[in-house]
This record gives structure tokens, C-alpha cells and sequence, in this order.
């Protein structure tokens, strides 16, 4: 039995061309920002503060799923033909392993499987510095083909 292995390939565009895409979004609102690109994962970073906790004062699970859902979607950009495709998230799923209620995270999404139509990725947040592991995720991304107006 042969096994297959299919290798992919982010392309390498510049961290200002990948953060211009946030402005005047929810990603620019949370100050998500895209600090790496490799072959195939991505890290981004975001900031632990009255933005992104909940009352508690801890990071809120919806601002880590946000920045689950960033990841893939950068990611997935950077696989697709962007003139006649889009990639939308179509689950994301997160466990929150710890809590943190100040300084920054990091997310590193790897791309698990890069098919025509799904693409899946790995996410771990982890604690800026520490590197202790704050939530896990895992985002399914549809590619669909745009619409012409």
C-alpha cells in the first residue's frame, strides 16, 4: 500500500499585505496581527486586555475563537486563487484549556488538510512568552467560487 502525501504551500506575501486585509474588521477591532508566515502554518498575535476579556477579567472564549477563525481564514488565503475563489469558515471548534488575563497570545494554525473544496486547520493559542498552552481549536474552511456581480 502506497501512502500519498500532499505538500503545501502558503504563499509568501509580506505581513503588511496580510494585515492591510484586517482593516475596518473585526480583526483590526481585537488587534489581531500577523507577526509569521511559514510553508504551511501562519502565527498571529493578540493582546490580552479590556478588549478581549470577559468579566471576569479573563480571555474570553469567543475572542479566542475569533482568533481561531483568523488563522484558518489567513491561512487559507494564502492557499487559494483569491480572483475566483473565497475561504469562509465553515466550524470552528476551541477548548479552553487555561486562563490568562493579561499580556498577549499567539496563535499558530497549521494546516492539517488542503483539499478543493474544505480546508482544515490546527490551532493552539498559547501564552506569549511561556508558551503555556491556553486553548486548542480546529477551524473547517469552505472554498467556494466567487460570485460575479
Amino acid at each position: 500500500m502506497k501512502t500519498y502525501f500532499c505538500v503545501i504551500m502558503l504563499k509568501q506575501l509580506s505581513l503588511e499585505e496580510i494585515n492591510a486585509k484586517n482593516a475596518n474588521t473585526l480583526m483590526a477591532s481585537l488587534d489581531i496581527t500577523c507577526i509569521e508566515v511559514g510553508n504551511d502554518y501562519i502565527v498571529a498575535r493578540m493582546p490580552v486586555n479590556h478588549l478581549t476579556v470577559q468579566p471576569m477579567g479573563l480571555l474570553h472564549g469567543g475572542a479566542s475563537a475569533a482568533l481561531i477563525e483568523t488563522i484558518g481564514s489567513m491561512g487559507s488565503l494564502l492557499i487559494i486563487d483569491s480572483d475566483r475563489e473565497i475561504a469562509v469558515g465553515l466550524e470552528v471548534n476551541a477548548n479552553h484549556v487555561n486562563g490568562i488575563s493579561n499580556g498577549f497570545v499567539l496563535a499558530r494554525g497549521k494546516i492539517i488538510h488542503a483539499g478543493r473544496k474544505t480546508h482544515l486547520w490546527q490551532v493552539d493559542i498559547t501564552e506569549e512568552g511561556s508558551n503555556k498552552l491556553i486553548c486548542v481549536g480546529k477551524l473547517t474552511v469552505m472554498i467556494l467560487e466567487k460570485r460575479t456581480k
